[in-house]
């Protein structure tokens, strides 16, 4: 049976990287929530372009962002760390100071600034995640990493709550905001370069016992394709439903969106926590299931038609944002657990890209599926997603090689 951990805050800080890096982290949430969730809003208002254009843009950045993964991957394994997260977040920099230069009308360097913002943004989790594990040990890294998701969450709820309150300035209030989003990510940057994390790089002599090559994982890697839909569905598929099948107002979507967000503060780290006591693998799986269960609760709420079928919608997406909890604090960490520490980066890159795959088609698919009926959307994400949890819980752990030896120093 697994160790349990428990809750306690100080620990929990520096179990995180400690105080500034925490710091660091939520200036660099605060900063992405005041621009991201508007970046198709600025390039329609701001750059006066199509938003077709726009979206294509965006989308083209985040996909093209996923080729600097194996790059990111083989220079954590090399012992970088706090420089790494440094960097995505200088990256950022400069993608918004491209975004500030882009001149009205002028889609490819709006496309540049998109594809320069996500490569930063596919970066930092990879890098994130590698600074955690090498900082703490075993199940402590697990509630580390699940504070680190908390923290991110609320400072970026916080962030677009202020970006929100600001949009009635217009144009210029967008671009402020931008520019406001580019000094919090250079703040982040320095905080995050001051912590000085750097691993003890791979030898010769870490290729015997607790050594070997980067496990492939790709059954895990496929299976996490499908789960990382469950980031997207409040997101996408809930507002597409309750405007377009079941005829609600925006609200339910908004609020639905807000208790998402709530809930993952509140929950992500008590939990992880308390699921410790379980295999990394099983509760994994354990979260295909829950999610399972909350598409076809989907379908069920949807049958209610207008007027108590946004209500449904909107009960069902608790237990739905139960299983995002849950995946969320065992995916990273059986990835960590899984991977030889001098295979750290690149089993960590190589799940970045999968994450990154799937946030990539979802909103295309989800969008793809809709228009089929509720049974077509929800039939498809229950079959796909219990699939993808038979196959993650009856994979076997071959040559797993504890990794928790990784030594941090300045």
């Amino acid at each position: 049976m697994a160790t349990t951990t428990k809750i306690e805050p100080r620990a929990l800080v520096r179990a995180s990287g400690g105080p500034r890096y925490a710091v660091a982290l939520a200036v660099d949430a605060l900063g992405t929530g005041l621009l991201r969730p508007f970046l198709l809003l600025y390039g329609v208002t701001v750059l006066k372009l199509s938003a077709p254009a726009t979206g294509i843009a965006m989308t083209a950045g985040v996909v093209v962002g996923l080729v600097c993964m194996p790059g990111v991957g083989r220079w954590l394994d090399r012992g970088a760390r706090s420089t790494v997260v440094a960097a995505s977040m200088l990256v950022r920099v400069l993608g918004v100071a491209l975004l500030l230069a882009t001149p009205a009308g002028h889609v490819w360097l709006f496309a540049t600034a998109a594809l320069v913002l996500g490569v930063g943004n596919q970066a930092w989790p990879a890098a994130h995640a590698a600074l955690v594990a090498t900082v703490a040990r075993g199940r402590d890294r697990d509630a580390a990493l699940a504070a680190g998701r908390a923290l991110r969450n609320a400072a970026l709820g916080v962030g677009a709550l202020i970006a929100t309150a600001c949009l009635a300035g217009g144009t210029a209030a967008l671009q402020a905001l931008a520019a406001v989003t580019g000094l919090a990510y250079l703040a982040a940057a320095a905080l995050a370069w001051s912590v000085h994390l750097h691993a003890r790089p791979a030898t010769a002599d870490d290729t015997g016992e607790h050594g070997g090559p980067a496990p492939r994982m790709r059954v895990l890697l496929a299976a996490n394709v499908i789960y990382v839909f469950c980031l997207n569905v409040p997101e996408i598929a809930l507002p597409l439903v309750l405007v377009t099948q079941l005829h609600a107002s925006p609200v339910w979507s908004a609020a639905i969106f807000v208790a998402n967000t709530v809930l993952v503060v509140t929950l992500q780290v008590p939990l992880t926590v308390l699921l410790s006591r379980y295999s990394r693998r099983a509760v994994l799986a354990a979260a295909g299931v829950v999610l399972a269960v909350s598409y076809v609760g989907f379908l069920a709420a949807t049958s209610f038609g207008r007027g108590w079928g946004a209500p449904a919608v909107a009960a069902v997406s608790v237990v739905c944002t139960l299983g995002e909890i849950i995946y969320a604090g065992s995916a990273t960490a059986l990835v960590t657990h899984l991977a030889p520490a001098r295979a750290l980066g690149r089993a960590l890159a190589r799940f970045e890209l999968s994450t990154g795959f799937g946030l990539a088609v979802s909103p295309m698919a989800l969008t793809a599926l809709a228009p089929h009926g509720p049974t077509a959307l929800w039939g498809s994400l229950t079959a796909a997603t219990l699939v993808s949890a038979a196959a993650v819980a009856s994979e076997k752990d071959h040559g797993t090689r504890p990794r928790d030896r990784a030594k941090a120093g300045s």
